[in-house]
């Protein structure tokens, strides 16, 4: 987390008493408590709901909880503090991230090129930039944002990162992997890192450094789904159902839920998808069936499920069915 509290000291318009609880909440969330850090801002907001700051923590706090469901709190406690306060240049840098994790890139390169104006030389603006114009479909301008951020930052880790998923996109996966394989050295290395690797690996065979980079990732965050769907996508390419099974319950356990948006979306249909995958290869093609219909009422527009589908039913003599399918998945294909 980027420390910004003691500039706090010099905002004469803070409570004192409020400042108390929100030097608490920093420290809190320095020593990786969030929960003791949300407590501690929301007294710091009760005392002085007109800070800004006050209300840019308490967000920061919510996202330092890694919970989907707060993430609508956090977006809201951010939206605040910039209402209160226009010039909280991180506040505009931690709403870039929710905007960019619920699938809004045109929101997040807004508040960053806003934030920017303010501080033109911050690597982070500088790096969150280039990955918002990634997902906007303009990996080359990224990379542009990413070695501006690197010469105001060489040590920056997370730029590597994002540097590779642009290589990605742009099928450049040998760069992508020596990017990755940098960034790994790093102390301060996220599940992201390891799994966007892993998956690589997994694409070249190269499944047990991948498996090792899956339990790393699972190691720092258990309750992180994307990194058992990996590892279950790493069973499934190995036709280890069984293990891929397992690895989905652990992705998608009864009573989880997600927040609405785009990406957790997706990842739900990911998850689907390799549960069809896994049904499939163990033998179970109603449960398959299943899966991929859960797949598709989540994205409609998958063509490999419908084809996955189409194969199924045609193996139970559904002609018709499987007929629908294939004609679905021919025309999502376009033409070949």
């Amino acid at each position: 987390m980027v420390s910004w509290l003691p500039w706090l000291l010099f905002l004469p318009q803070i409570n004192p008493e409020a400042l108390l609880h929100l030097n608490a909440c920093s420290e809190a969330l320095q020593r990786n408590q969030p929960q003791q850090a949300v407590q501690d801002c929301k007294l710091a907001v009760g005392i002085d709901g007109q800070s800004g700051p006050a209300h840019q923590l308490l967000g920061q706090a919510y996202l330092a909880m890694r919970s989907a469901s707060m993430i609508a709190e956090a977006k809201a406690e951010l939206q605040q503090a910039l209402d209160l306060d226009p010039t909280l240049v991180w506040a505009r840098f931690y709403l870039a991230k929710v905007y960019l994790d619920t699938g809004r890139p045109d929101k997040a390169k807004g508040e960053l090129e806003e934030a920017l104006k303010t501080r033109p030389g911050v690597s982070h603006f500088l790096s969150l930039l280039g990955e918002a114009e990634r997902k906007l479909g303009n990996p080359q301008a990224a990379l542009e944002w990413h070695r501006k951020a690197l010469a105001a930052d060489p040590k920056m880790n997370t730029v590597h990162y994002y540097a590779a998923l642009a290589y990605m996109d742009l099928k450049k996966d040998d760069q992508a992997i020596a990017e990755l394989e940098a960034s790994i050295q790093s102390p301060f290395v996220t599940p992201e890192l390891y799994l966007t690797l892993g998956s690589l690996y997994t694409q070249r065979k190269r499944y047990r450094e991948a498996e090792d980079l899956c339990r790393k990732a699972i190691a720092l965050d258990p309750e992180r789904s994307e990194s058992h769907l990996n590892l279950a996508q790493l069973f499934n390419a190995q036709g280890l159902s069984s293990k891929a099974l397992d690895a989905l319950r652990q992705a998608l356990p009864p009573g989880k839920t997600f927040p609405t948006s785009p990406y957790y979306q997706a990842l739900q249909a990911d998850i689907h998808f390799e549960f069809g995958r896994a049904y499939a290869a163990g033998g179970s093609p109603r449960e398959a069936i299943a899966a991929y219909l859960r797949c598709l009422a989540l994205d409609s527009g998958r063509a490999a499920a419908h084809r996955k589908l189409a194969g199924l039913y045609q193996e139970r003599g559904d002609s018709a069915h499987a007929a629908e399918q294939a004609a679905l998945a021919d025309k999502l294909e376009g033409p070949k």
